[in-house]
């Protein structure tokens, strides 16, 4: 019970401060409460960043696939080549072997 004085006996003046308790309220609000609270405000925040790097990963690949549009639309050879690697297409003079690992 003593202690419990003391605690009381200190927070006694800090709580009977009215500018004090507004302040504290006020904090609680902006906190909680409100429609741009703190807690959706960082949420938000994390979400742009996840958004963003989204974002950067969808450019470099519109940038790739670009230069290998480009590519592909120039170099016969590459072509040749995207062909028989990705379409398995083939002269018709040659055999093609597919190795599955």
């Amino acid at each position: 019970m003593a202690v419990l004085k003391k605690i009381w006996s200190f927070l006694k003046p800090v709580v009977f401060n009215k500018y004090l308790l507004l302040l504290i309220g006020f904090g609680v609000y902006i906190t909680f409460f409100d429609d741009h609270n703190l807690i959706n405000r960082w949420q938000t925040q994390r979400k742009i960043r996840e958004l963003q790097k989204e974002y950067d990963y969808y450019q470099n690949e519109i940038k790739g696939n670009k230069e290998k549009i480009k590519r592909l639309q120039t170099d016969i050879d590459y072509l040749e080549k995207f062909a028989r690697e990705n379409y398995h297409m083939k002269a018709k003079d040659e055999d093609i072997f597919i190795i599955k690992e």
